[in-house]
């Protein structure tokens, strides 16, 4: 099998911290391309719509405290309204665009997450979470990181945060389009989505 590379200006190194190939449609399904991606466990991969994919290495250790503090927080807030569920940032999903993302967290209503068979839930749910944050990591661009919010939001997810440590601000990606900038030091709410739902990240991220 032989990988063809389709590296593009707009997904090079400065904006994607990985690499990006393709392979024919005929040898990479569905199927194939989620079996390829539970024998590889280690990598975070992701497919765009175009069937571009995108292979990144683990994260660093202070990015991944990070994303588990995230994850705890919402999924503490779960745990106490009991509304939906959680996941983290190895979830992937098959988004309506056929996309195949893995937000690094995300949330799905209890109703809908039922709606899906057993089958689904265990392959890549197809299903645009309600809520899905992305974290910026040293090496990621906000541009690249933009235009997964903007997608997520395309499809039909509800709210969208892109939290940037280097910049201590959050962009805030509501259904109507709106787009808000949060400094890490005024408090994050998770309005109709996750209700109730508030976080300071200037006291998670010290």
């Amino acid at each position: 099998m032989t990988a063809v590379l389709n590296v593009t200006p707009e997904q090079d190194v400065q904006t994607f911290p990985g690499i990006t190939f393709r392979l024919p449609d005929s040898v990479l399904t569905d199927e194939t391309f989620f079996e390829f991606c539970q024998l590889n466990p280690e990598l975070r991969i992701e497919r765009d719509a175009q069937k571009n994919i995108f292979i990144m290495a683990p994260t660093t250790s202070e990015t991944g405290n990070r994303n588990a503090k995230l994850t705890i927080e919402i999924g503490i807030w779960n745990k106490q309204h009991q509304l939906g569920e959680v996941f983290d940032s190895s979830a992937g999903f098959k988004l309506p665009n056929g996309a195949e993302r893995s937000p690094d967290v995300s949330w799905v209503s209890q109703d809908r997450w039922k709606a899906l068979t057993s089958d689904e839930r265990n392959h890549f749910a197809p299903i645009a979470p309600e809520f899905v944050l992305e974290l910026r990591s040293k090496d990621q661009s906000l541009a690249y990181l933009k235009e997964k919010m903007e997608e997520y939001m395309a499809v039909g997810c509800r709210m969208g945060w892109l939290v940037d440590p280097q910049g201590r601000k959050t962009f805030v990606y509501t259904e109507n389009g709106d787009i808000q900038t949060i400094p890490f030091e005024e408090v994050l709410s998770g309005g109709e989505v996750l209700p109730g739902f508030e976080l300071l990240l200037a006291d998670l991220f010290k």
